[in-house]
C-alpha cells in the first residue's frame, strides 16, 4: 500500500519525503539560486518562443510539482512535451532540466520548517530578550513603511483609473484569493458589501472555489490576488475566467507572475519583509484604494 504524510497541506508520498529530507544546500544558497532563476527568467521572458513561455508560466505558478514530479508528468500538466522541458531549462543556463530541478527541490526543502526558522532568524537579529517586543515593532513598521514607500513610487495611477472604472462598471465583481492573501478579498468583500457594491467572495469551502468563481460572466469583472509562491487554485481561476471572456483584474507582484499573464489588466504591489515575514501594507492600502474609489465612480453613475 502507498504510503503518504502531510506536508504544508499537502499530501506527500513517501518517495517524495527522501526528496525532502535529503542533504540541501544552505537556506541562503538555495534562496539565492531560485532567486538567480528567476531573475535569469525575467531578463530573457519576452524572447523565449512560446512553448518555452508556457513552461514558464508553469514553473513559477506549481514550483512544488516542478519539485516533486517527474520530467514526463511536469511535461504533461504544463501541456508540452518533455524535450521542451530540456530546452527551457537549457535557455536558462542550465544542462538540462535534472540540473533545473535541483534549484526548484532546494528551493522546496529550505521552506521546513518555514516559520520556526523565521523565528530562530530574528532571534539572531536581535529580537528576543528584554527589547523583543520594542525590535519586533520596530522592524515590522520599517518593512510595511518601505512596502508603501515602493508602492508609492512604482504605482501606474491610470492603470487604478482603468480598474476602478472597470469594477465600477460591473454586474458584480467576484473576490479570488488565498492563503496569505485571502484577508486582502475578505476585506474588499466586507468594503464594497458596505459601500454598495455588489460582491462575492470566492471562500473555496470544501474545496469548490473554482466552481464558486464559474459564476462570473462577461459583464462582470473578477479580481485576483496573488503573489510569489502562487496559489494554483488562484492562477487556474483566473485563468479560467479570462479564457471565458470574463474581465480579470490581478493585484499582483510582477511581469512574471502567472496571473499578469492572464487577465484584461494587473496591478503591480510589492511587499517588503522583516525576518522573512513580509509586510501587507502596501496591498491593503491597494485594496482600500480600490473599493473607495469603485464606490465613488459607481455613485456618479447613478
Amino acid at each position: 500500500m502507498e504510503q503518504i504524510f502531510h506536508s504544508r497541506g499537502r499530501q506527500v508520498k513517501v518517495e517524495e519525503a527522501f526528496i525532502l529530507m535529503s542533504p540541501a544546500l544552505s537556506r541562503e544558497h538555495a534562496r539565492s539560486a531560485y532567486e538567480g532563476f528567476v531573475t535569469r527568467l525575467r531578463d530573457r521572458a519576452e524572447a523565449l518562443p512560446k512553448r518555452l513561455r508556457q513552461v514558464a508560466d508553469f514553473a513559477l505558478s506549481h514550483p512544488d510539482d516542478m519539485a516533486l514530479l517527474t520530467a514526463a508528468q511536469v511535461a504533461q500538466r504544463a501541456g508540452v512535451q518533455a524535450s521542451t522541458l530540456v530546452r527551457f531549462a537549457q535557455a536558462l543556463d542550465f544542462s538540462g532540466f535534472s540540473e533545473l530541478q535541483q534549484v526548484f527541490r532546494a528551493r522546496l526543502r529550505q521552506q521546513f520548517p518555514d516559520y520556526r526558522e523565521r523565528i530562530e532568524s530574528l532571534r539572531g537579529e536581535g529580537a528576543a530578550g528584554p527589547d523583543m517586543a520594542r525590535v519586533l515593532l520596530e522592524g515590522f513598521v520599517a518593512a510595511s513603511r518601505n512596502s508603501l514607500a515602493q508602492l508609492e513610487a512604482s504605482v501606474i495611477h491610470t492603470d487604478i483609473d482603468r480598474a476602478t472604472d472597470l469594477l465600477a462598471g460591473a454586474q458584480s465583481i467576484v473576490l479570488v484569493g488565498a492563503r496569505r492573501m485571502f484577508p486582502v478579498v475578505s476585506y474588499l468583500a466586507y468594503a464594497f458589501g458596505k459601500l454598495g457594491i455588489r460582491a462575492v467572495l470566492v471562500d473555496q469551502i470544501a474545496g469548490l472555489g473554482a466552481e464558486q468563481a464559474f459564476v462570473a460572466r462577461a459583464d462582470d469583472v473578477l479580481l485576483a490576488v496573488s503573489c510569489a509562491p502562487y496559489t494554483p487554485e488562484i492562477i487556474d481561476i483566473a485563468a479560467d475566467a479570462h479564457r471565458r471572456g470574463v474581465p480579470v483584474i490581478a493585484l499582483t507582484d510582477g511581469p512574471l507572475s502567472p496571473l499578469a499573464r492572464n487577465c484584461l489588466l494587473w496591478l503591480e504591489v510589492q511587499e517588503a519583509d522583516y525576518g522573512a515575514f513580509r509586510s501587507m501594507a502596501a496591498t491593503f492600502a491597494l485594496a482600500m484604494t480600490l473599493a473607495v474609489a469603485t464606490a465613488e465612480k459607481a455613485q456618479a453613475d447613478d
